[in-house]
């Protein structure tokens, strides 16, 4: 079925150019007055074909980019703070980069149509970073700089897709393939499999082990075959243990494409940097190199919540939030033409937290889904968030009372964000006093990214941007960027130290942990998952002496310090969470598949919704393959 023929059939003498940008079509045209008045012509067309068509003026008749920049600054307000105007020609397609893209766009799109219509080019509005972000503007470059690339990339993709399309095919099975997050937490990394497509959803590390096979997903085996026999990788989120190897697969060879939504495109590429930094810094070869990361950005296609996508002849996608973290998705996948739905959850969380609204359980269809154990046992009651947030102003103010610090270990992305949000409130409301509150690691970058996607962020918190009240700007915190830097935070006086990582496993965290620990008027808070193995779940067990990771030193510390553990303010779903997510489901699956959870919480909740629904609930192991029809 040649579909763009078909297309341009139907508009004789009007299309120069028909292609594919992966899933959407494409259409240029060196007629100004269609270009200008496309009205029912591309409508009419749609609805026979039932694809996404985009019109766009051919190169030859665009405004100069000269004219069309003076254009662009005499139609736009001066007070939508214009940075950037990005012009990438052989898209036809002009990028406005201001502080507020919402007067580059105008009521109802006004601007952005008056621009489009006197200049022909197609014009984009994107926010600039409230906070300078070198990894958002490496990215942004390393996409335009490579537009000659991308447009033969995003061609071949809709061309597999469409020369292979058969929606009346019936003949299909699908089977699931567990590589790595069945029984455990960590190396998130799946394999579907239909007659026609190969997509592996995440492919990521296990965080609490240093090093070893049991590192990394099974990749080795005979499901996934040579790697370019994948047709797409799906990234749910950055969290290193979902997105880590990514970049490796660049450089074992595989050159298709990676689905995942803006946000987590940027910052799983900032995560991999810091990934490759830490293993020179530990003196051992990385897994790969920078240039792989750049690999995986110029073959990433970037999709909003919402957003219906073909990814292979019969595989289509649609992301929804999963409340965890910034551009988090759940992936609801329709396979043949609907005869199956599956839904790969990822992590969610489903309740409110201040950073993100809650995880989204209503889909079109669902059959099939995955659901996450990581706090999945009858222990693992998360109390109310205000109750535990009480207790953790408490904990800062007996701490601050007996001169010490505070130190809280965090994950970069996610929980980081959601304690900046909690101190800068509780200090600028007088919850707490005005002490100083620094930030080390990458938080202060991964902060930067954030403001660049205030849509993706909750309401509350998108209100106050947009309100000029940006709280991840806030004058009380301070960033610290320098060994020089640190050593003044330690000599000085009590204070709330931000810092990566999470599970004291390399990072910041550990060498304010190595100065603090042996001081028992300093307090230490746990309030994210810390990995078996980990420095983190041995102080958090009440080890009186560690071990430090050689890189760090090797040496012995004893651990003096306050030890607390906050389990309420988690980026996951607690137990209670997860019932209700299957509980409230729309629609009610016939299968669910337990994963992401150590054993025996992943068997104890199997077990309860169980019994609960009635629907077959499977704990698989790695390597086990379930056939979902």
């Amino acid at each position: 079925m040649d579909i763009l023929k078909n297309i341009t059939n139907e508009l004789p003498g009007l299309v120069s150019d028909a292609i594919f940008e992966g899933a959407n079509i494409i259409l240029y045209t060196k007629d100004k007055d269609f270009f200008k008045n496309v009205g029912t012509r591309i409508k009419e067309v749609v609805n026979k074909i039932k694809k996404r068509i985009e019109l766009r003026a051919d190169q030859s008749i665009l405004v100069s980019e000269e004219e069309t920049e003076k254009t662009i600054r005499e139609l736009v307000p001066e007070e939508a703070k214009i940075e950037k105007i990005i012009f990438d020609k052989q898209r036809s397609t002009v990028m406005i980069e201001a502080r507020k893209p919402g007067l580059v766009i105008g009521r109802q799109g006004t601007i952005l149509e008056d621009i489009k219509k006197t200049t022909l080019w197609n014009p984009l509005a994107q926010r600039s970073p409230a906070i300078h972000s070198k990894i958002t503007e490496k990215i942004r470059s390393v996409l335009y700089a490579n537009n000659t690339y991308r447009k033969k990339f995003l061609n071949n993709i809709g061309k597999k897709i469409y020369d292979e399309w058969n929606p009346e095919k019936k003949d299909i099975w699908v089977r699931l393939t567990y590589l790595g997050s069945g029984r455990q937490v960590g190396r998130s990394c799946l394999l579907l499999h239909t007659p026609n497509s190969k997509v592996l959803f995440d492919c990521g590390i296990n965080p609490g082990i240093a090093e070893g096979t049991e590192r990394f997903p099974y990749l080795d085996v005979p499901e996934v075959g040579d790697l370019n026999s994948i047709d797409a990788i799906i990234l749910s989120h950055a969290h290193t243990d979902h997105s880590a190897l990514i970049p490796y697969l660049y450089k074992m060879g595989y050159k298709g494409p990676v689905y995942m939504t803006a946000p987590t495109r940027d910052i799983s590429s900032l995560l991999a940097l810091d990934f490759v930094g830490v293993a020179y810094k530990q003196a051992t070869s990385p897994l790969f190199k920078a240039e792989d990361i750049t690999e995986m950005v110029k073959h990433s296609i970037s999709l909003n919540y919402g957003e219906v996508f073909d990814i292979t002849p019969d595989i289509r996608i649609t992301f929804f939030n999963a409340g965890h973290v910034l551009g988090s998705c759940i992936v609801h996948v329709n396979i043949g033409n609907g005869l199956h739905n599956f839904v790969y959850t990822a992590d969610t969380n489903y309740r409110r937290s201040r950073l993100l609204d809650p995880a989204i359980n209503k889909f079109p269809r669902a059959e099939t889904v995955t659901l996450e154990s990581t706090y999945g046992s009858k222990d693992d009651i998360l109390p109310p968030r205000i109750e535990t947030e009480e207790k953790f102003l408490n904990i800062v103010k007996e701490t601050i009372k007996k001169g010490g610090k505070i130190l809280l270990p965090e994950l970069g992305l996610g929980h980081s964000q959601e304690t900046v949000l909690r101190v800068e409130e509780a200090i600028r409301t007088g919850k707490l006093p005005k002490i100083p509150v620094y930030i080390d690691g990458m938080v202060w970058d991964i902060n930067a990214i954030h403001t660049a996607y205030p849509d993706f962020l909750s309401s509350a918190v998108r209100n106050q941007i947009f309100q000029g009240k940006n709280p991840f700007i806030s004058p009380i915190f301070k960033r610290v960027g320098s060994p020089t830097e640190r050593r003044e935070v330690l000599e000085g006086g009590p204070c709330i130290i931000i810092a990566t990582s999470g599970m004291l496993v390399g990072g910041a965290s550990v060498e304010y942990f190595k100065n603090l620990a042996n001081n028992e008027n300093n307090t230490i808070v746990f309030g994210c998952y810390q990995a078996a193995g980990s420095l983190g779940r041995q102080v958090q067990e009440g080890n009186s002496v560690v071990q430090i990771d050689r890189s760090y030193g090797g040496e012995s510390i004893g651990v003096k310090m306050r030890v607390e553990t906050l389990s309420g303010l988690s980026a996951h779903s607690g137990r209670g969470e997860l019932l209700q997510f299957i509980n409230r489901m729309n629609p009610r699956p016939k299968k669910i598949l337990i994963n992401h959870g150590e054993l025996s919480k992943s068997l104890d909740l199997a077990s309860t919704l169980y019994r609960q629904n009635k629907i077959e609930t499977i704990v698989p192991r790695n390597l086990e393959t379930i056939r979902l029809k």
